[in-house]
């Protein structure tokens, strides 16, 4: 398998108390509707597509499927579009020239779908989910991420599975926290929220 294959493939399944979770990639014709829904949503303002029209959706997305660095995936809740994952080389697009790469490292965003009926946990399920898909591929040894200095949800959120925050830096977009998460973290975190959850 080539590595351009592996990069695209994703078809891990996590199953959890709340659902069975599953990552497939994005279409981004098909898909384009219900992902403009969840970027222009008032909580999904920390994506910065606030006030995109759907055909700027649409393009943002065929441009990731087209990209060799860049790729897109729909999460999946029993069947059920519930999350947004991207992976991305960080050697190559949004860290370029902010932190020095090492061999493994896989940059990742996520947005969960915005509901009125939130389920308690889910948030925590759909990112372990994430994680647990990223390093469900041997060659990935770290995931970076560089969320807005400002997002404490998700600092709070990433620090349950393992990331440890390293310094902020300056993007052109953000002021961001650019964060690391081994395997190894992943593992430790994983396993302690188990032993607290029995």
């Amino acid at each position: 398998m080539n590595r351009l294959n592996r990069m695209n493939r994703m078809s891990g399944t996590t199953a959890t108390d709340i659902g069975t979770f599953t990552i497939r990639a994005l279409d981004p014709l098909k898909d384009a509707e219900l992902l403009h829904s969840w970027v222009t949503h008032p909580k999904a303002a920390f994506w910065m597509m606030q006030n995109a029209k759907l055909q700027e959706v649409e393009r943002e997305y065929m441009a990731i499927a087209a990209a060799e660095h860049h790729h897109a995936y729909l999460g999946l809740r029993d069947g059920e579009p519930a999350f947004l994952m991207e992976k991305y080389d960080p050697r190559y697009i949004e860290l370029v020239g902010l932190y020095e790469p090492e061999p493994g490292d896989v940059g990742m965003h996520f947005l969960v779908a915005p509901t009125d009926t939130p389920v308690h946990g889910f948030t925590r399920a759909v990112i372990t989910a994430v994680m647990a898909e990223l390093f469900a591929d041997p060659a990935t040894r770290r995931v970076v991420v560089e969320p807005d200095v400002t997002n404490k949800a998700v600092h709070a959120l990433n620090e349950v599975v393992g990331f440890v925050p390293e310094r902020e830096i300056e993007k052109p977009e953000k002021r961001a926290l650019l964060s690391f998460c081994t395997r190894e973290q992943f593992d430790a975190a994983i396993r302690e929220a188990r032993s607290v959850a029995i």
